[in-house]
């Protein structure tokens, strides 16, 4: 085993980690804010993917517009889905049960409205000219394409950790996913956040679906697959925890990486193992504030 060898499989984590994070970000977005658990997030990260395809196949346009256009598009469709469908049951006693069937019910209408627009078969993204070759570091040799999915994924964190920490519409969706009526007395339109907050993870999901999209094949029921491997980050991180999101994305994917060159035949179980030691040895998450965790 050799430096190039380790290096190049610390990339293909990092890369995978930055999807994950994406994803993850999103649906713990949601829920810090909303107390809603999307159950459908992982089809809006599948629209994405078929949303970019469609762009760049009817419209020769440049991947990079293409994938700016499906993260838009997914973000449009999550504003649709919460303002038309979860904004009705916010507040009921049984909000959680019908917010799993509500958003489940998403899955199965998303999946079935890209099998009637797209097919059932498989589609495909070529990799963006200039990125589908690899370059050297150090003397090791490097995916080009993966290093550019961690650049992103870093640029994204830093300006979502700006605008989370930094800015007054940051600061009022952390205000509202603290006390709702307080700051609806105060005059915030809290309907209109919600559908924004709505949007803006979805978008995440779309985007990332379109970055994955070369990488993978797009396909119906791809969001199934990309959710499970999500919640087991956020249960890593701490639900509701962006930073956790991005920590639990970091250790999964650098898991999943290894895993399947070290032990590949439990590469498919070994995500679900480090989610139970976590929920045995800390069920809140890792990276859970010390004021919310149980002695």
């Amino acid at each position: 085993m050799d430096l190039s060898f380790l290096a190049v499989q610390l990339i293909s984590g990092l890369s995978l980690a930055t999807l994950l994070f994406l994803v993850a970000s999103g649906l713990t977005l949601i829920f810090g804010v909303g107390n809603v658990f999307n159950f459908a997030h992982g089809s809006f990260y599948m629209l994405g993917a078929y949303l970019a395809y469609q762009t760049i196949a009817a419209y020769s346009a440049n991947f990079w517009l293409a994938t700016l256009a499906a993260g838009i598009g997914a973000g449009v469709a999550g504003m649709i889905a919460e303002s038309l469908f979860l904004r009705r049951i916010y507040g009921r006693a049984e909000e959680g049960g019908f917010q799993i069937l509500l958003t489940y019910s998403f899955i199965l209408v998303i999946d079935d409205l890209v099998k009637i627009i797209w097919g059932t078969e498989y589609k495909t993204i070529l990799r963006p000219e200039g990125l589908r070759g690899s370059v050297e570091l150090f003397g090791i040799t490097l995916p080009s394409y993966n290093l550019a999915i961690i650049g992103i994924g870093f640029v994204l964190v830093v300006v979502a950790w700006f605008i989370l920490g930094r800015t007054r519409p940051g600061r009022i969706a952390r205000a509202t996913a603290l006390d709702r009526e307080m700051m609806n007395a105060m005059g915030v339109n809290v309907p209109l956040t919600m559908t924004l907050v709505f949007g803006i993870a979805t978008m995440l999901g779309g985007f990332a679906g379109a970055l994955a999209a070369p990488l993978r094949s797009v396909t119906p029921g791809a969001g199934i697959e990309v959710i499970i491997d999500s919640l087991i980050v956020v249960v890593i991180g701490g639900m509701g925890n962006f930073w956790g999101a991005w920590f639990g994305a970091l250790i999964l994917g650098e898991v999943i990486a290894f895993a399947v060159v070290f032990v590949p035949e439990w590469a498919s179980v070994v995500s679900y193992v480090v989610m139970v030691l976590t929920l045995i040895f800390k069920p809140e998450g890792l990276f859970a504030p010390r004021s919310v965790r149980k002695v």
